[in-house]
């Protein structure tokens, strides 16, 4: 086994799931904002949001926004002085980021049709792409094709029953 963490987000109107690898401090540090652990100093992502707040921004919400070479990018969408600022991101970070503030986390289109994961309705396993999934697939490279496979061969060994649990 690796210790390597996985988010998986859920698109809220359908069944399609989108796992992104994150680092140990990272999950960590969404862990304890979700278990509702009191830390005595900030931790990172504490520090991060305390910095917009005092510079006088605030976040609006992140973006999953890229898939390139097996590697997910993000935006951090900052209010600051009536416009919108957008800062580029790991996605662990923004995700860390966004569960500390409480703000809306989207995912483009193009990303969750690459590597999004539904559930086949009959048998319950995961199906990567589906209806969205089917198209982006047909215009993608063989060598892109290879490159998600990895992601195919993680969702295939995952159990989704308890996705839905809160």
């Amino acid at each position: 086994m690796n210790y390597q963490r996985v988010v998986i987000l859920k698109e809220k109107s359908l069944d399609m799931y989108l796992p992104i690898w994150i680092g140990p401090s990272e999950a960590d540090s969404i862990a304890v904002k979700l278990q509702d652990v009191d830390v005595p100093r900030p931790l990172t992502h504490d520090l991060l949001n305390l910095t917009i707040k005092e510079m006088g921004g605030e976040v609006s919400h992140i973006v999953v926004s890229d898939l390139s070479n097996d590697t997910f990018y993000a935006k951090i969408i900052i209010r600051l002085e009536g416009k919108e600022v957008e800062i580029d991101s790991r996605p662990s970070d923004a995700i860390a980021l966004a569960v500390r503030v409480g703000v809306a986390i989207y995912v483009e289109d193009e990303v969750m049709s690459k590597a999004g994961v539904s559930l086949d309705a009959e048998t319950g396993e995961p199906v990567v792409g589906g209806e969205r999934g089917d198209r982006a697939v047909q215009n993608m490279s063989e060598d892109e094709l290879q490159r998600l496979s990895a992601f195919q061969d993680f969702i295939g060994e995952l159990d989704l029953e308890d996705f839905d649990k809160k």
